[in-house]
């Protein structure tokens, strides 16, 4: 006898997965093996960046035939998930994505600018960043402090601390690498740190890396996104799996129209 799900109980069946990823747990902290895991993946993503960023000729990845940097000019974004097939360890997952866009008439001056302006992160990337500040800067060496509210089927808020490193191949040609040094989850109606026992692992760590350059009388902007999260409870994957897809690519093409619409101003 063939057994027949509706629509309803696939929903409901979603959501109760929601529920179970929103529920605390008591390993919340990713594994040891998982964060090496993490950065043994974006070691290898760095290496091939900064060969990249060493000649204008090949700065950025994206693809140059003249129908792509068409749909970027027009204002459509290019996103790609890099991540072959979920990227498993240890009860963690790991996220790839870049994403590619075009501002007509901006300047990498101009993008130099919105990305040390932390200050204006509120305004030039609401209504998911509600606080950011500087802590430290030297050179082209950046701390600085983040708070992020995300919201999907539920809301997440979270205070995040980064190391970030800029650079410049030339006037031209610029980059912007951001690590994570901590990721703590806030309650949503007090704004307390959860404790390693209550938070939910929806983020541990995330690494961007922003590539840059000006030509076509306008700047490409591209941003690669490595993050890693909590893994999909066992059996859950069907429901569970085109949610968690949908946070990292979300997230990227918020950040994308974003900048390119501050530059733009």
């Amino acid at each position: 006898m063939t057994h027949c799900t509706s629509p309803r109980s696939h929903i409901l069946t979603a959501f109760t997965a929601l529920i179970c990823l929103h529920a605390p747990r008591l390993w919340a902290e990713p594994a040891p093996v998982a964060i090496s895991a993490f950065n043994t993946y974006t070691q290898s993503i760095e290496a091939r960046l900064a060969q990249q960023h060493r000649s204008s000729a090949n700065f950025l990845s994206v693809d140059t035939d003249a129908q792509a940097l068409a749909r970027l000019r027009r204002g459509e974004l290019i996103l790609e998930k890099l991540t072959p097939s979920q990227v498993e360890t240890s009860g963690a997952l790991i996220h790839h994505w870049r994403g590619t866009a075009f501002a007509p008439g901006a300047t990498a001056a101009d993008f130099e600018h919105l990305l040390t302006d932390f200050n204006a992160y509120p305004k030039n990337f609401s209504p998911e960043v509600l606080q950011a500040k500087l802590i430290t800067q030297q050179g082209g060496h950046t701390f600085a402090s983040m708070r992020v509210r995300q919201r999907h089927v539920i809301t997440v808020v979270m205070d995040s601390t980064y190391d970030i490193t800029s650079g410049q191949l030339d006037a031209h040609h610029g980059y912007s690498i951001s690590r994570s040094t901590s990721i703590s989850e806030l309650d949503t109606k007090t704004n307390r740190a959860l404790t390693t026992t209550e938070e939910h692992g929806f983020l541990w760590r995330l690494n961007t890396y922003w590539s840059y350059e000006e030509r076509d009388g306008g700047l490409y902007l591209q941003i690669e996104s490595v993050s890693l999260s909590r893994a999909i409870p066992t059996g859950l994957g069907w429901a569970i799996s085109p949610y968690v897809e949908s946070i990292p690519r979300e997230s990227l093409d918020f950040t994308l129209r974003s900048a390119v619409a501050a530059i733009r101003k």
